[in-house]
């Protein structure tokens, strides 16, 4: 199951790839989008990390994982990337210049990722 988890996790990375990006590629672009990549790469990190916790809280790797889940940490990342696939999805349906939501998008991102790490 071990295995399983890794494939999921890199899965994750790849999410968070994808998102971080699409925000990272536009920097230097007088108009700023909300692309595809921003949506797939928010609802891929979504899924992965919903089956990560439920197989660390179901005991998938061992009862030793299940004491590593926190879940305060956990909700308040879910809160942040449901946010984030709400506004990609708004922002895929709006014409161009959409710097607000790019740049909102761009920022809750880093945030999971300082969230993911030093929380």
């Amino acid at each position: 199951m071990d295995v399983v988890y890794n494939i999921i996790v890199v899965l994750h990375f790849v999410g968070l790839a994808m998102l971080l990006g699409a925000f990272l590629l536009q920097l230097t672009s007088k108009e700023k989008t909300v692309t595809r990549w921003m949506f797939d790469g928010a609802m891929t990190q979504l899924l992965t990390g919903l089956i990560m916790v439920g197989m660390l809280s179901g005991g998938a790797l061992g009862d030793a994982a299940k004491d590593e889940v926190d879940n305060t940490k956990i909700a308040i990342k879910l809160v942040i990337v449901i946010v984030i696939a709400i506004l990609a999805a708004v922002g895929r349906r709006k014409q161009p210049p959409q710097t607000a939501l790019w740049l909102i998008i761009g920022l809750l991102t880093l945030a999971n990722v300082v969230i993911a790490v030093f929380v």
